[in-house]
């Protein structure tokens, strides 16, 4: 995962680039009826149950549209709430607020249905070693957000992007000329351009996972699309030569059963790219 400092980077440019999206040269409707100099107060109301995620967001948020802005919280990030919730209060510029609002409640909706599935994961592999991860299938431009989603349930983040891990998959590997030749050229690429940077690899069957320990140097090996039998073959091959992944599908009717094959990691995709937005709603007071 990326730094702390860097994930705050590109929060603020997803503030930056939404709110010049949304509310470009001005927000007329607001400009047109209601007093600049006019106060009010909105309540975040919750209208389906779920885990709340999002809220220092929001406070991000309304600090950037205007920093004069209060917000009251009453609901943290990564609490079970239920419709009729009131998760926090924000007074001031009714003309601000209006500005934020669209933002929050996008932002809010996406992150609150991602901690709720992903804390649904997490339950059901609790009493087994295997963390839940997450992938880069996420919605372009709005990343940092549901990998933060995804913590707030309780599960874990996969690399961020391309340049905070290196992931030799199929593709590769094939590129590459093979699982050897793949694994030999990263790790030269890594030395010579003196990064610090773990290789996870992925394998297809029991023969490329022996390759793959046969190189070395391996942090993690993604076992894709494997069956029970054969994941759990694979994790005691690797023993504790490396981490092991299971990926490829692998769903709620699914996952304790791969958990139970020995695996440290799970990654899901949908955990961030199935998901229905969670019903919340700002409401003024």
């Amino acid at each position: 995962m990326i730094t702390q400092a860097a994930l705050n980077k590109e929060i603020d440019l997803i503030i930056a680039n939404a709110i010049r999206e949304d509310v470009g040269p001005g927000d007329y409707s607001s400009l047109a009826c209601i007093p600049k100099d006019a106060s009010g107060k909105a309540k975040l109301l919750v209208k389906e149950a779920g885990i709340i995620a999002g809220v220092s967001f929001a406070c991000n948020v309304f600090a950037y549209v205007d920093p004069d802005l209060e917000i009251e919280i009453l609901i943290e990030d990564g609490t079970q709430v239920e419709i009729g919730d009131i998760v926090f209060y924000v007074t001031g510029n009714s003309q601000s607020i209006l500005k934020a609002e669209r933002l929050v409640l996008n932002a809010m909706q996406r992150m609150s249905a991602i901690a709720t599935k992903t804390n649904k994961y997490a339950s059901l592999l609790e009493g087994t070693k295997t963390k839940i991860l997450d992938t880069r299938k996420t919605t372009p431009g709005f990343r940092a957000l549901e990998k933060i989603a995804v913590k707030i349930g309780g599960g874990e983040n996969h690399r961020f992007a391309l340049y905070d891990m290196v992931m030799l998959k199929d593709n590769h590997i094939d590129f590459a000329g093979g699982i050897t030749q793949a694994i030999t050229k990263t790790q030269n690429f890594i030395l010579e351009n003196k990064l610090d940077l773990k290789i996870i690899v992925e394998a297809r069957d029991i023969e490329e996972v022996k390759e793959i320990l046969n190189a070395g140097g391996v942090y993690r090996i993604l076992l894709d699309n494997f069956n029970y039998e054969d994941t759990r073959e694979a994790v005691k091959i690797i023993g504790d030569q490396c981490l092991t992944e299971s990926s490829g599908g692998i769903n709620e009717e699914t996952l304790v059963e791969y958990a139970k094959c020995g695996v440290d990691f799970i990654s899901s995709g949908a955990l961030t790219h199935s998901v229905y937005n969670m019903d919340l709603s700002l409401k003024a007071v």
